[in-house]
């Protein structure tokens, strides 16, 4: 018989759909343990499993011409990915021999005979760009370009001449370049000073200008054309309060879909190009309240598949005409028996921080909570230029089923409020952000129900990061924490990080050359022994992102103080929990370290 945790972590996950040319619909549903291909050829239909290893598929595309899909996966949480080439009769072919090596898919040519994808092969710490022939296996590889930082491909030019390549100096700083692939020109066509986001990236329908998102002249992400010829940006979807932050053209109908992020939850428009940055709208779609991404159009471009998420529902893949705004739900990814009356949503709430500024963020009670009598767990985001959004989660529904109340605050340093507010936290304001936590804490404790001896603080990643810091920083508001995956040294984070991340990170952190008595003076290691709540800390061994040392050395550090502190390392995961039975193993144990200790 299945535990509470095991059922609530048994419910599916149905995501990031792709039309075939027949109008099939490929998408990612996990029922096996891992996701896995499944396919449809309409709503309701049964749908049939296509891939059945162990690991995990990451994505999946079909071919433009062909019923055939490419779609990558990796070993044991590695991020190592490979391609492979699924085809009609269901024989599998790897397209890609390098497994030491990552591989970053970057789209099909529009005649379905190439594929594009950034890889670093030739050297660790750089991705260069690569085409391969459809057929074509192992080495066949053409490297078409050498890079020298963190490179991937938003797609091919309609007349599959020239590619669009986008260039990460930062999380928040990109450039793009056009590559032509029979002169190997490499031309830059973002020039601009400061940081500036560039996201998104699709050719216009002419291949004379590319449409994108853009912070070049403002606070916020707007939607925006790029002339390639004059290089003048103009906007053509501007909301100076709000990020557009996803957005979807088909080249050959100017038909768009984007989505503008509202205090976390999606606000989708459906339109068509009018003129070179005039649009038509159609009518809106009536998909469910909450997180939509992933949108895909079909071959024809009169429908597109969107993947749904809400508090109250699991993710599932809806498909919406576009002329009517009518949508349908093509996947029932099972709630494991659990009705959706038993799901909890989530209000959204703001608190003020220790500066006055309001801080935003998602807090969920439990049914009838006791006054004065209701633990809480602060579920803390990672990135750190991440926001957590309105979107399901089966570990805060058990949570808030055993009577836990849930608050998931969105700090300084978030994502989804503008380029001023994710640039709040950056190197020597890094602490400003576990302040947020500690002014989040004081907001909890004024609510009614909550029992403020008892509020756990919970992360991973970054946000693992921050619960050592929260615990280090303010010992006494905790009666608990849990880390997962998380740093608690910068220094030697950084020093054993993926060579290919580590320029990006340093962008954020502060680099082990300039900045390297400021990591020092904030790693939660070196205050470790401030740190008495009991601790629970879980890693995987193959983190190419946060190795597991750092999950090492913070456990020694505390168990060392005498404070009561478990480890859970798992040899087949990466940067992060990923395989059902691992979440299950994970998951019951962390609810066991909480019923013991809170």
């Amino acid at each position: 018989m299945l535990s509470d945790i095991e059922r609530y972590l048994n419910v599916r996950s149905a995501s990031g759909a792709s039309f075939a040319p027949s109008g099939d619909l490929a998408f990612l549903l996990d029922t096996t343990g891992t996701p896995q291909i499944w396919t449809l050829p309409e709503p309701g239909a049964w749908p049939e499993q296509r891939t059945f290893a162990d690991e995990r598929v990451t994505f999946a595309s079909f071919s433009p011409t062909r019923d055939e899909l490419l779609f990558g996966r990796d070993e044991g949480g590695n991020e190592r990915v490979q391609f492979y080439r699924l085809d009609p009769e269901r024989s599998v072919t790897a397209l890609t021999d390098r497994p030491a090596a990552k591989h970053r898919w970057g789209g099909w040519s529009h005649d379905g005979e190439r594929f594009a994808f950034t890889s670093n092969r030739r050297d660790e710490s750089v991705f260069d760009v690569y085409t391969q022939a459809r057929d074509a296996t192992g080495d066949d590889a053409e490297l078409v370009h050498e890079g020298d930082g963190w490179l991937s491909i938003p797609g091919f030019a309609p007349a599959d001449d020239r590619l669009v390549v986008s260039e990460a100096h930062s999380s928040f700083d990109q450039d793009l370049h056009v590559l032509d692939l029979d002169t190997g020109s490499f031309e830059h066509v973002t020039p601009h000073e400061g940081d500036a986001r560039f996201l998104g990236t699709e050719w216009g329908p002419d291949g004379d200008a590319l449409y994108c998102l853009t912070d070049r002249d403002g606070d916020t992400l707007s939607l925006a054309r790029l002339d390639l010829g004059s290089l003048e940006v103009e906007p053509v979807v501007d909301d100076s309060e709000w990020n557009v932050d996803r957005f979807t053209l088909d080249g050959d109908t100017g038909r768009l879909v984007y989505g503008r992020n509202v205090d976390g939850y999606t606000d989708l428009t459906v339109a068509r190009l009018a003129g070179e940055t005039e649009i038509e709208t159609f009518p809106t779609p009536d998909l469910p309240d909450g997180l939509a991404g992933a949108i895909e159009f079909d071959d024809d471009a009169e429908r597109f598949a969107v993947t749904v998420t809400s508090p109250r529902e699991n993710p599932n893949v809806h498909v919406v005409d576009i002329a009517s705004g009518e949508s349908e739900r093509w996947t029932h990814a099972s709630t494991a028996g659990l009705s959706d009356d038993r799901f909890y949503g989530s209000e959204l709430v703001h608190f003020e921080s220790f500066d006055g500024r309001e801080i935003p963020a998602f807090f969920s009670l439990p049914t009838d909570p006791a006054a004065g009598d209701t633990p809480v767990v602060v579920d803390i985001h990672g990135g750190p230029e991440s926001q957590r959004r309105p979107r399901f989660s089966p570990v805060t529904q058990y949570l808030l089923d055993q009577g836990y109340a849930v608050f998931e605050p969105n700090v300084r340093g978030s994502s989804g409020y503008g380029k001023a507010y994710t640039h709040l936290d950056d190197v020597e304001k890094r602490m400003d952000s576990v302040a947020d936590i500690e002014a989040g804490v004081e907001w909890l404790a004024d609510r009614s129900p909550v029992d403020p001896d008892r509020i756990v603080v919970m992360g991973g990643s970054y946000g693992g990061f921050m619960t050592l810091a929260a615990l280090t920083e303010y010992p006494d508001l905790w009666a608990a924490g849990v880390d997962i995956v998380g740093i608690a040294n910068f220094v030697t984070f950084l020093e054993n990080t993926g060579p290919w991340r580590r320029e990006l990170r340093e962008a954020e952190y502060g680099s082990l050359e300039a900045d390297r008595d400021l990591l020092e003076s904030i790693s939660p290691i070196h205050r470790a022994d401030r740190i008495d709540a009991p601790l629970f800390v879980l890693h995987g061994e193959n983190d190419p992102r946060v190795p597991v040392g750092e999950a090492e050395q913070i456990v020694e550090r505390v168990r060392e103080q005498g404070v009561p502190v478990e480890k859970l390392l798992f040899e087949d995961e990466g940067h992060g929990i990923t395989k059902r039975e691992n979440r299950i193993e994970a998951y019951t144990a962390i609810t066991r370290f909480l019923d013991e200790h809170v």
